[in-house]
């Protein structure tokens, strides 16, 4: 597993996020960003990861769009992550984009290490996650979600149920009085996830 540091490597808040290419290329971007709204009291792990459909599904399920399926690696990504989190006088986030926001809520129904989930524009519409979501307790109490306001207006029928998917999870959590903030950001899915995932960073930290 690589892993990308980025802010004060001694700071007690740990930001972690998984990542692809297409992420560590606008990361200086996002940490700016993260400074700019919440200070630079912070350490940004970015984990690489290799397969994206397969080490962020918590199971299988198949192709959305393209050809490739999902994976069940989630578990053992998480397992890696947690190595990172042995120092319990450190307080740890964990966040992404798409499916690594995904990825995050479910790692916090798994474990109550994180203290807040930074999901930005999560893959919410992933098969059996809305009701995986509805059986199970979350165990963090703050959590930032966020979607672009042209994300559900998709001809793909699976995808385009991440807007009522998004709404419902946001009102579970408020019914569950937790502390849980909806944004709805301008744009389709590929706009500004740098900035989108910054932002929800920022929050989660300020928490």
């Amino acid at each position: 597993m690589t892993v990308y540091e980025y802010g004060s490597k001694d700071s007690g808040m740990v930001l972690i996020q998984p990542v692809d290419d297409h992420d560590l290329a606008v990361m200086e971007s996002e940490i700016r960003a993260i400074k700019e709204s919440a200070g630079d009291s912070f350490c940004l792990k970015a984990i690489k990861v290799n397969s994206w459909n397969h080490d962020l599904s918590p199971w299988k399920a198949p192709a959305v769009f393209g050809n490739e399926d999902f994976g069940d690696g989630a578990e053992n990504m998480l397992r890696e992550i947690l190595k990172l989190t042995e120092d319990r006088s450190r307080t740890y986030c964990i966040g992404g984009y798409s499916l690594a926001g995904l990825f995050s809520l479910w790692a916090a129904y798994q474990t109550d290490i994180f203290s807040g989930v930074a999901a930005a524009s999560p893959s919410l519409w992933f098969p059996g996650f809305m009701d995986y979501a509805g059986k199970h307790e979350i165990k963090t109490g703050t959590i930032y979600l966020s979607l672009g306001d042209r994300e559900e207006k998709t001809r793909n029928k699976i995808m385009s149920t991440v807007g009522d998917c998004t709404r419902e999870l946001y009102d579970q959590y408020l019914k569950k009085g937790l502390n849980c903030r909806l944004e709805w950001n301008s744009g389709n899915h590929f706009k500004e996830p740098d900035l989108r995932t910054a932002k929800a960073f920022s929050w989660a930290m300020r928490k």
